[in-house]
């Protein structure tokens, strides 16, 4: 059977190594008894692991000459193969509300779009694994005061346990990509609420570490001064927040917060405004 030529505009890097792939397919294992979706399954490297394992399996692949070659090499898996875009899918109409595992070896220039996306699907994805690029991988399991924590550390492990599995080398890809790659699990843990606003906790996050050489105090005060301009909008009177920016914990850099601590800043500036 033909094999399907990388497309470099999907991202595409096609995993050779059987080993790495059984090893990757293995991560769901982690998480018994959940059906899976594999994101990108390609060729199938990982799928034919995927499929002998007692559980429901879909693949979702939006490249049409992978779908055509899935259906040619795993007629069975036939009726499980779906033909979009991952980050444009209903995940709650995939296994009829229930929750899944999700996998994948996923193309690096989305890989950050699927973990936000995973991330708004919580209630329904207990268990993450797959491959990525090394670097994205230390990020999301970086602890505080590390250089790699930002943004995708605190969101995520907000919610889940992060495992940094094993490193994966270029080598065993077509074509080798500029990059290592590595294995990562992530698991649900035990929050079911943060305490705080959720999606006030995200823009907090998210205005701190766009500059992550500044104090707390430097990078928060566009976001306090667009909460102003809320407020007014709804016909309220502006709010000083000066007291607030006196606290000395505005003195630290973003890194150096853990996720509690990012969620207790959440509750204070969400009981001030």
């Amino acid at each position: 059977m033909k094999p399907v030529k990388p497309k470099k505009f999907l991202g595409q890097h096609f995993l050779t190594d059987l080993g790495i792939a059984k090893d990757i397919a293995d991560t769901v294992d982690a998480c018994p008894g959940l059906p899976v979706l594999e994101v990108g399954p390609g060729m199938g490297v990982m799928t034919q692991f995927l499929i002998p394992k007692p559980r429901l399996l879909k693949v979702v692949e939006l490249d049409f000459e992978s779908v055509a070659y899935l259906r040619r090499q795993f007629p069975s898996l036939e009726p499980h193969i779906i033909e979009d875009d991952f980050l444009k899918m209903h995940l709650d109409r995939l296994f009829d509300g229930h929750p899944f595992v999700l996998t994948g070896n996923y193309p690096y220039n989305i890989s950050s779009q699927i973990f936000f996306k995973m991330l708004d699907n919580k209630h329904l994805i207990p268990c993450c694994t797959g491959m990525i690029q090394k670097e994205v991988a230390e990020r999301i399991a970086a602890r505080p005061g590390c250089k790699a924590y930002g943004i995708l550390s605190v969101l995520i492990q907000a919610w889940y346990h992060v495992e940094y599995l094993f490193t994966v080398h270029e080598h065993v890809f077509n074509p080798p990509p500029k990059v290592k790659s590595a294995v990562i699990r992530m698991t649900r843990n035990d929050t079911s609420a943060l305490g705080c606003d959720e999606r006030l906790f995200k823009r907090v996050v998210k205005t701190t570490f766009n500059q992550r050489r500044k104090t707390l105090r430097n990078n928060i005060r566009p976001l306090l001064t667009t909460l102003n301009q809320e407020r007014e909008a709804k016909g309220l009177p502006s709010v000083d927040a000066t007291p607030l920016l006196q606290d000395p914990l505005f003195d630290r850099r973003p890194e150096q917060l853990s996720v509690g601590e990012f969620v207790d800043l959440t509750r204070r500036v969400e009981q001030l405004f």
